[in-house]
């Protein structure tokens, strides 16, 4: 809460500040809205427990959001004794705000701002810290007894570039002018119903001036607003000069008010290969200047380099390919010089989360179990009447997800496989030492597809008509979602997934679906990683897990899904049903023809969506057609992934 009240308003759980109500994230609770803080004003002092351990996770932090980063935090908590609701311990939690800053009473419409005095906060139920709410004393309508609820006056200013500002209701009511007749006039509004959308009128008491807010609403309405000014009010701070983005409104609650942009990584041992990987990562300033493997030796002989210091169990031949693979993920050329910034800002490029992963799962032997990280394979393999479908199965007894948030976004969701195409609100006013993160454990069943039948698949549809057009979906998505921010060397093809992912995918959504439907499992408890590579770097991995802070999915009823038997039967059951949709024909017919940018085809909500904190990507790059025939089109074998059923 606000520091002029220092009191709990509400609660939410650890994983909430990852998806849902993170720093600079609109909390829309029973009686008001309050915002989330930034970083700068989280206390520590007397929390328990916070500090989260997971190497990998803040490297990657590092790189691509602050090299000032040295640590992850769970959100602050401390042990409350019962009925102890005022003392030190009950004040520890994520500060918050009252956003927006305008409130109307319920009964006799009255808006104005908090700092008026007009409305009084209290919160008399101490062990509910819910129903703190604002209370208009001076109403008119008042009845004998009862105070009239004062609650969040519900539309707010945001832009693309992540800023959120109060609605002005003065400005918008008197025509960007001042009330004729008073300095600080008094406003009501009214919520007049209707079929009509947004029917909400703003009224001057003062000069009698009306406006409707439909006049604000849509493109035709922006031009009734004024510029953003550029206003990160979890942050206090306005942008030097405004803010060239156009403003739009928003209602307090709408999903496109936040979008958290987040880094999850799975606690693997670490392998020979994914440490050589963390440490050139770590020292990159020592390899960057490098011109070619001629240098490693030189930097082994020099007491003060890292190279002496930290690489001595691999030859230069390894440690060279571990600095070539870096570059090009970092896309520099090799014969950059290095970076005045290389300790202290942060790296373009997309950090390589998912190969360490992949290399635990599809290693021959599987590592020693461990508190966070324990693998179990059946002792006689795949069954036979599955191995036309799965190369292997790795029962995940135990895992443990950490995720941290480094931005957010506004209006536009981040793209996962370039970031820099969405502007990312920052968390702190300056330079991070620490960013907020999570751990949660479960369960989950990684299955590997066979890649003499992945690798055939792909080459074969690569150029077919179907695969074009999914393709081509992609670009036009691309350049029409970036319309206003593309430049001379905009690739709109990059970040496509390939081949592979879709089949993969899809082939991932169908075993959600029919563990969601067949086995008691909710589908939001479930999430995915899907490991498809590239030809040159062939995968072909999926790993259906749970991760929730619940207790749901985490007492070994997913990892008993992939006992042979159990196995069996859900893959029959997932292909069947691919290839029916109560949608049909529809939905099996439907591709993503020109000049449509919707990247997903023969899928819909009945047969292949998934609830969104599922999805990796957001219910796109699916097709039931890559992975089984369609039933109503028999043409489609060809493209389909597996031919037969089990």
């Amino acid at each position: 809460m606000a520091a002029a009240f220092h009191q709990r308003v509400g609660t939410v759980r650890p994983s909430h500040l990852m998806f849902t109500s993170g720093v600079g994230a609109l909390v829309d609770l029973p009686s008001f809205a309050t915002l989330v803080r930034g970083l700068d004003d989280w206390n520590y002092r007397d929390a328990q427990d916070y500090q989260i351990s997971e190497p990998r996770l803040l490297a990657a932090v590092r790189r691509i959001h602050d090299r000032g980063v040295c640590e992850l935090r769970s959100a602050p908590w401390a042990d409350t004794a019962p009925g102890d609701h005022g003392g030190q311990n009950a004040r520890i939690g994520v500060p918050t705000v009252p956003f927006p800053n305008w409130l109307r009473c319920t009964a006799c419409n009255e808006l104005d701002v908090i700092s008026s005095g007009t409305f009084t906060f209290e919160n008399p139920w101490a062990s509910r810290p819910q129903d703190a709410r604002f209370f208009h004393g001076g109403c008119g309508r008042r009845r004998t007894g009862r105070r009239p609820l004062a609650v969040a006056a519900r539309f707010v200013l945001a832009c693309t570039n992540g800023h959120l500002d109060d609605f002005p209701y003065r400005l918008f009511v008197h025509r960007g002018g001042q009330c004729p007749k008073a300095s600080h006039p008094r406003l009501r509004m009214e919520d007049r119903g209707g079929n009509l959308g947004a029917n909400v009128e703003i009224q001057c008491v003062v000069c009698s001036a009306r406006r409707n807010i439909r006049d604000a609403m849509g493109r035709r309405g922006a031009q009734n607003l004024p510029r953003c000014r550029g206003r990160h009010p979890h942050l206090s701070s306005f942008a030097d000069g405004g803010c060239p983005a156009e403003s739009r409104v928003i209602v307090v609650g709408a999903s496109n008010q936040w979008f958290a942009q987040t880094l999850s990584v799975l606690s693997v041992p670490r392998t020979a290969a994914s440490e050589l990987a963390t440490l050139v990562e770590q020292h990159w300033a020592a390899f960057e200047p490098m011109p070619d493997q001629g240098f490693v030796p030189y930097a082994r002989g020099q007491v003060s380099s890292p190279v002496h210091t930290h690489f001595g169990r691999w030859t230069d031949a390894e440690i060279w390919a571990a600095v070539e693979r870096h570059r090009q993920t970092l896309g520099q050329d090799a014969g950059n010089g290095a970076g005045g910034g290389a300790d202290t800002a942060p790296e373009r490029g997309h950090p390589d989360l998912r190969t360490p992963e992949w290399e635990i799962f599809a290693a021959a032997e599987l590592p020693e179990p461990t508190a966070d990280f324990t693998l179990r394979r059946e002792p006689d393999g795949v069954p036979p009447r599955l191995t036309p479908f799965y190369a292997d199965v790795v029962q995940a007894e135990r895992l443990r997800e950490v995720r941290a948030l480094i931005g957010f976004t506004r209006l536009d969701a981040p793209d996962p496989d370039d970031p820099e195409l969405v502007v990312r609100a920052p968390i702190s006013r300056g330079g991070a030492t620490w960013v907020p993160a999570s751990e949660v454990r479960g369960e989950g069943i990684f299955l590997r597809i066979p890649e003499e039948i992945v690798g055939p698949w792909a080459a074969r549809v690569a150029d077919t008509t179907e695969m074009r057009e999914h393709r081509d979906a992609f670009g036009r998505f691309r350049a029409n979602r970036f319309s206003d921010r593309l430049t001379g060397d905009f690739d709109p093809m990059h970040g496509w997934p390939g081949e592979r992912y879709l089949a993969l995918h899809s082939l991932s959504h169908l075993l959600i679906r029919t563990i969601a439907l067949e086995c008691g499992y909710s589908s939001a408890s479930l999430s995915e990683r899907i490991y498809a590579g590239t030809d040159d770097d062939p995968r072909g991995g999926i790993l259906i897990y749970t991760a929730v802070p619940d207790a749901e999915g985490t007492l070994g009823g997913l990892v008993s899904l992939a006992e042979p038997a159990e196995l069996l039967r859900l893959t029959r059951r997932a292909l069947t049903d691919a290839r029916h949709c109560s949608s049909d024909p529809l939905c099996a017919e439907r591709l993503p023809y020109a000049p449509t940018d919707a990247l997903h085809g023969a899928a819909c909500h009945v047969c292949l969506f998934v609830s969104e904190t599922t999805c990796e990507r957001g219910n796109r790059f699916l097709d039931r057609r890559f992975v089984v025939p369609l039933a109503d089109d028999p043409d489609s074998r060809a493209l389909a992934l597996f031919g037969d059923l089990p």
